[in-house]
């Protein structure tokens, strides 16, 4: 149904191809999940599947796509709407109407079906997704999840041959996932429906995938097959497998209930042991005075709190509070919610909620899409005025207080990060963020660095990938340091790699005395993460306390270990190797390999295609009939050399006693043990060692003859292969 015959891909002014000389079939009735780190090339593979590439997005495409015979060349995305349907990263992008059911059936509008056909059809999406109280509500009013839901709804009610989804499940609930998830199953089993689907959070769809397609680095070839297989080589790793490694069992189990049979040895090892805390960080008993050193607040419009989001021109409606204080009491929260009730038109967002934060505390909001999360962060930067009840932050009143003042204690990071990106190139977003904070310059830039390497000064911020955007936004709001963070989301689009990166930057600013209040469906985020987690559900607090002690006890929000391990109160992979006094396993400049980052590795991770074929399973990279050996062995020493090197920096900085501290110079990635020590390399041990790099870029390769190029809407071919021509990715809204 989907066939990929020598793709390669290349921007102009890339180093080298973004996807390079990809080689994969997806047959009819299949569910293919395609896997890798962030800003490999996932998001530009799918899209050229449905002609997005090259004819919106630009850049030059090489080799051949076909869809259902159609050759994606010749054809452009509205000659492939009845064949595919398609869904971004970003819902809002696919909006053209403006409620929840007209957007259900523009689709089939278009395509001229009839009107009967369209009304039972609207229905049976509406039921299928759980939609259907609201099928009137204005999409501008719903929450991320939501609109994710009717955007994947949208595609659905033509009944297209081919899906093509890209991170479906990464803004909503577990059990909307679930629901999104048993409806796509659904369609593959009972219609043939063929499925492509990109998605970070391995541990919800690994189990309904049929074959797996690894993208491990930009420019590295496919690599397909069976999802066990290609999983115990690839550089992501749900916790299933993490925690499968770590305990040795063969082969490597990819449900809870397939690790669950298994586990009766390792429950045994682990019974009487204590339990660690997340992450190894304790929350303390008195909460730390805030000692971060806050900068003269100077952002006077550019960056006023959430430039895009406040609006030009806006002002307190109650005039400003006057306290300036920025002190904070070793016995009083520094934000305090207090009975808060807000209402958006007839809908009551938040019934009477009360919450407090401490400093060097992390609370997790978690709960069902719609259930009155952002609205809550909202309220704690002054976004949103209360109906009733009190906010206080650091001692201000937030929806009384100017936003050029309210910018020194508090930072948000909202869903959709462009609304924080405002300059052409990320060296400007950067520089921009070190001015506003009056920060050292590089800051910014070397957080950037350490949360996610490889995005380029030059690229602008529309055309990196979600989790790339996010990082950027990410960076911008911590090189501020505000004593509270808000995060909305913050690991959409990262690979495990990333959010353990993302984790051990935020670990320092809670040690340092700063507060963070994440709103997130990502379970293991908050296991491995968070003191207390705080469960919303229509508005109303019904869940408030300890991490372990809430989300244990919740089916809906417990992380795989914790299913795995019952009635043993373990949360993380972490948690389980450091009972287990495992070493860390470095792996490059990232995280520890094998950790519950699921960068878990196998010593012949550096070239996985000749470990799949040595068990029987797919060909090695490039297809049937080509060989890539000797440039695989060849990239694979280039990967050992610098992983070695990197550990050797690692070790050193251990050795002086060095701790990272984001936003710092000469601050490194920091991946080393909690206590202080630097990672143990174990290379030589079977199941771990270093995987490929994330940011390493392999050799371009020759250029062939008959490239497809496209320039803003339009498709020209060329029979010359210039790229010299290729415009920059366009974006349009």
């Amino acid at each position: 149904m989907i066939r990929f015959e020598d793709v390669s891909v290349r921007y102009d002014g890339a180093p080298g191809p973004t996807v390079r000389g990809g080689d994969l079939t997806v047959e009819e009735g299949e569910l293919m999940l395609l896997v890798g780190p962030s800003g490999v090339g996932k998001s530009t593979l799918l899209g050229a599947v449905n002609g997005l590439v090259p004819h919106f997005t630009g850049g030059t495409l090489h080799g051949r796509v076909t869809v259902a015979g159609r050759d994606t060349r010749s054809h452009k995305p509205r000659e492939l709407a009845d064949v595919v349907g398609s869904v971004g990263q970003d819902p809002l992008a696919h909006f053209v109407t403006d409620t929840v059911e007209d957007e259900l059936a523009y689709a089939m509008e278009s395509l001229g079906l009839a009107p009967g056909v369209m009304r039972r059809r609207v229905e049976e999406t509406l039921d299928l997704l759980g939609l259907a109280d609201l099928r009137d509500r204005p999409l501008a009013t719903l929450s991320g999840g939501q609109q994710q839901r009717v955007a994947i709804g949208s595609v659905l009610t033509p009944h297209p041959a081919v899906l093509v989804l890209d991170e479906p499940t990464s803004a909503l609930d577990p059990a909307a996932a679930e629901e999104v998830l048993a409806v796509l199953q659904r369609l593959v089993h009972d219609l043939g429906t063929t499925v492509l689907l990109a998605e970070h959070r391995l541990e919800r769809v690994v189990q309904y995938a049929d074959r797996v397609a690894l993208l491990a680095a930009p420019g590295a070839a496919l690599v397909t097959g069976p999802p066990a297989e290609v999983l115990a080589v690839s550089p992501v790793r749900p916790p299933v497998v993490a925690l499968g490694g770590l305990a040795g069992w063969v082969p490597l189990p990819l449900t809870v209930r397939d690790a669950r049979r298994r586990a009766a040895g390792l429950r045994e090892r682990l019974a009487g042991v204590p339990v660690p805390p997340p992450g190894g960080v304790p929350l303390p008993a008195a909460p730390p005075k805030f000692s971060g050193d806050l900068p003269a607040p100077r952002r006077e419009g550019r960056r006023a709190l959430l430039r895009g989001l406040l609006g030009p021109g806006r002002r307190p409606r109650h005039g400003s509070d006057t306290s300036t204080s920025t002190s904070t009491s070793t016995r009083e929260p520094y934000a305090l919610v207090s009975r808060l009730a807000v209402r958006r038109g007839r809908v009551e967002a938040l019934r009477e909620v009360s919450l407090s934060v401490a400093a060097g505390e992390t609370v997790a909001l978690m709960g069902r899409n719609g259930a009155g999360k952002s609205t809550l962060l909202g309220s704690l930067v002054g976004l949103v005025d209360p109906f009733s009840g009190t906010v206080r932050v650091g001692g201000l009143t937030p929806h009384r207080t100017r936003p050029q003042e309210l910018i020194g204690h508090v930072g948000l990071v909202p869903q959709d990060p462009r609304d924080l990106l405002s300059a052409d190139t990320v060296a400007a977003e950067c520089a921009a963020a070190d001015a506003d904070a009056s920060a050292a310059p590089g800051t910014c830039r070397a957080l950037v660095a350490r949360l996610l390497p490889g995005i380029d000064d030059p690229t602008h911020p529309r055309d990196l990938s979600e989790g790339q955007r996010l990082t950027l936004a990410l960076s911008i709001v911590l090189t501020a340091r505000p004593p509270l963070i808000l995060l909305d989301e913050p690991t959409r689009g990262l690979d495990y790699a990333a959010k353990a990166r993302l984790v051990e930057v935020l670990r320092n600013l809670v040690a340092e005395g700063h507060a963070v209040v994440l709103a997130t469906h990502d379970v293991e985020l908050a296991a491995e993460l968070a003191h207390r987690v705080v469960i919303l559900a229509e508005g109303e607090t019904v869940a408030d306390g300890p991490t372990a002690d809430v989300v244990r006890s919740s089916p809906s929000f417990a992380p795989q270990v914790t299913k795995i391990l019952a009635p043993q109160p373990w949360l993380t992979v972490s948690q389980v190797r450091t009972a287990l006094n495992e070493p860390t396993v470095c792996a490059g400049p990232g995280p520890e390999a094998g950790s519950d980052d699921g960068t878990g590795g196998h010593p012949e991770r550096a070239e996985p295609g000749r470990a799949l074929g040595r068990d029987g399973g797919d060909p090695p990279p490039g297809g049937p009939g080509t060989t890539e050996d000797s440039e695989g062995a060849g990239a694979a020493r280039n990967t050992e050399r610098a992983d070695r090197a990197s550990g050797e920096e690692t070790a050193a900085a251990g050795a002086a006693g060095a701790r990272p501290v984001p936003g710092r110079a000469g601050v490194g990635p920091g991946a080393g043990r909690q206590d202080g020590a630097p990672p143990v390399c174990r290379p030589d041990r079977p199941g771990t060692g270093p995987g490929p790099d994330e940011d390493g870029r392999a050799p371009a390769p020759e250029e062939a003859d008959g490239a497809c190029s496209g320039r803003g809407g339009d498709v020209v071919a060329s029979s010359t292969g210039d790229e010299g021509a290729a415009p920059a990715a366009e974006e349009e809204r």
